[in-house]
């Protein structure tokens, strides 16, 4: 209870997320007479990031910073504006599609919706949307990037949970699609009620240009995605190659980035990495306190303990990962919750591909939830937005999400058909 209060009050007070999460982990620590465990905190710090499959967090935020500063995204944009700008409310449906193609470059949740708020909200507002809709959508399509391949999650429940990473990422594209298409309702449903600004129709004559000049920038992702697949490099390679080409793009070809804008583009990619990073380390120390304390194994032994079901097995791990996204990173909960409830999982007869799918989606709500989600808080800082009017501008599309989410988890076969067609 005291670890509670502290957490709640130190981030009401508004101290970074990081030091809430450092705060309570001391209180925890004390509270629960496990002071001699302090002498390991630096360790478990360090640790937390002495990862590998972290290195291609901050490849692939250059890679966005890189897009962004050499016409690269807009381009992207312009060629998503072909094929729904047209509609009424066509930004947001291009904000959507693009950030389905961006996905596929950043891979991370918190780094996509930080570079597409930058860019889409100030279009957006200036078109005539409602700022919240506009961070809202934003934020909602942020959430592609962990599930459209390549996914930084996908790759740590890789490694947690022993399943091969290639698998994993092909598993999660259907699910993005069909999370695609809940997100594009939603934005048809607010335009039929609300009102949306209407489309602008391509003339016929920049249709063909558009295309074209957005063919180049999305070789991209398609580079990134095969490889990856294929097994011809890792994320982190994928990610070093991508930065790569976008610079010979952005530089050489359009000509937009110069040898001076790199220093800046450098410093804003290690102050964003050096936020995440330090979230990601706190968050894991928390978590490590926590399941030192078997809080996550009672957890799981009340989940098994009350149902024989599978498919509401399923439901209250939602909701179990769901409430820890609250409080800890998404990272963090994998870390902590996959080892421990996965023979869980086994014993009900799921799959783990399929389950892997399902803990990543799931740990994603946490990312836009109160009190803690990261990405609310990066939307309300671009946006300049209180939580409450966000949170409330979020909430039809996390009800997408949810159903998309049952959906998923009624027909495993959204998640494992294609990686089937593998063998």
């Amino acid at each position: 209870m005291m670890t509670s209060a502290v957490f709640f009050i130190s981030l009401l007070a508004g101290l970074p997320i990081f030091i809430t999460l450092l705060l309570g982990t001391l209180v925890f620590l004390l509270q629960a007479d496990l002071a001699v465990l302090m002498t390991s905190l630096p360790i478990q710090l360090y640790g937390s990031l002495n990862q590998n499959g972290l290195l291609a967090i901050p490849l692939f935020m250059l890679v966005g910073e890189l897009m962004n500063r050499g016409g690269l995204t807009t381009r992207l944009m312009n060629a998503a504006d072909v094929f729904v700008g047209g509609f009424r409310g066509g930004l947001a449906y291009v904000n959507l599609l693009t950030n389905a193609m961006a996905a596929s470059i950043l891979g991370s949740a918190t780094a996509q919706i930080a570079v597409m708020s930058r860019l889409m909200i100030p279009a957006m507002v200036e078109k005539g949307y409602n700022k919240e809709f506009s961070a809202a959508v934003t934020m909602a399509g942020g959430l592609l990037g962990p599930i459209i391949p390549p996914s930084m999650l996908m790759i740590i429940y890789g490694v947690v949970a022993y399943q091969p990473i290639a698998a994993l990422f092909i598993a999660g594209i259907l699910p993005g699609l069909l999370i695609v298409a809940g997100f594009a309702l939603v934005i048809f449903i607010t335009g039929l009620v609300s009102g949306l600004p209407s489309g602008e129709r391509h003339a016929d004559s920049s249709v063909r240009t558009d295309l074209l000049a957005g063919l180049l920038p999305a070789t991209i992702p398609l580079v990134v995605i095969v490889c990856i697949i294929a097994g011809v490099m890792t994320p982190t390679e994928a990610g070093a190659v991508a930065s790569i080409m976008a610079f010979v793009i952005g530089a050489g070809v359009y000509k937009a980035i110069h040898i001076k804008d790199l220093g800046a583009m450098f410093a804003s990619v290690a102050l964003n990495t050096a936020t995440i990073t330090g979230l990601i380390a706190t968050a894991s120390v928390f978590g490590w306190a926590l399941s030192f304390e078997a809080v996550p194994d009672m957890l799981v032994e009340w989940i098994s303990g009350i149902t024989s079901s599978p498919i509401i097995f399923l439901m209250l791990v939602y909701v179990l990962v769901i409430l820890l996204g609250m409080f800890l990173e998404s990272i963090s909960v994998m870390i902590v919750i996959v080892p421990i409830i996965l023979p869980a999982a086994l014993s009900f007869g799921i799959d783990p591909i399929h389950f892997g799918v399902m803990i990543s989606l799931a740990t994603l709500v946490g990312l836009v939830t109160p009190p803690v989600g990261p990405g609310l808080y990066i939307a309300m800082t671009a946006a300049n937005l209180p939580m409450g009017a966000l949170f409330r501008a979020m909430l039809p599309f996390l009800l997408s999400m949810f159903i998309c989410m049952l959906i998923i988890a009624l027909v495993p076969g959204i998640s494992l058909w294609l990686p089937s067609l593998m063998g």
